[in-house]
């Protein structure tokens, strides 16, 4: 039995279409990324203390990047068992999902590529469908 996976991407949430011959299942994984981190504390400081109240930009960069792999490898477990990958989506997620993909000896699934803007999951289904069936 052939499995395809169809997938629409961005750092906010992955949806997923896993299409059999007995029909398709739709997944949807939120990622916990938080792009813009948050002071402690409930007030403002004032004075000398603010900056310390900031994680440094290097900080902040390595936990965004731990929690994007963490995202990415909870999609690559939905589509690992996959034979052809489609992956779509509006930003940059597609390709470091597919670096990642490469990185775990999967990136020769991958059949495509697409930039596409946001969509409903009908659409989303209805796309990886139409691909698949040609």
């Amino acid at each position: 039995m052939s499995i395809n996976a169809g997938l629409w991407i961005d750092h906010r949430k992955a949806v997923v279409v896993v299409v059999t011959e007995a029909g398709e299942e739709i997944n949807q994984i939120l990622s916990k990324v938080e792009k813009q981190l948050r002071r402690t504390g409930s007030t403002p400081l004032q004075g000398n203390f603010e900056s310390q109240q900031v994680p440094a930009d290097d900080s902040r960069q390595r936990m965004f990047t731990g929690q994007l792999n963490n995202y990415y490898d909870e999609v690559i477990a939905c589509i690992r068992d996959s034979e052809s990958i489609l992956i779509f989506g509006p930003g940059v997620a597609k390709d470091e999902l597919k670096e990642r993909l490469d990185g775990n000896n999967l990136g020769g699934r991958v059949s495509g590529i697409e930039t596409v803007d946001k969509m409903t999951d009908p659409q989303i289904a209805a796309k990886v469908r139409q691909y698949f069936a040609g």
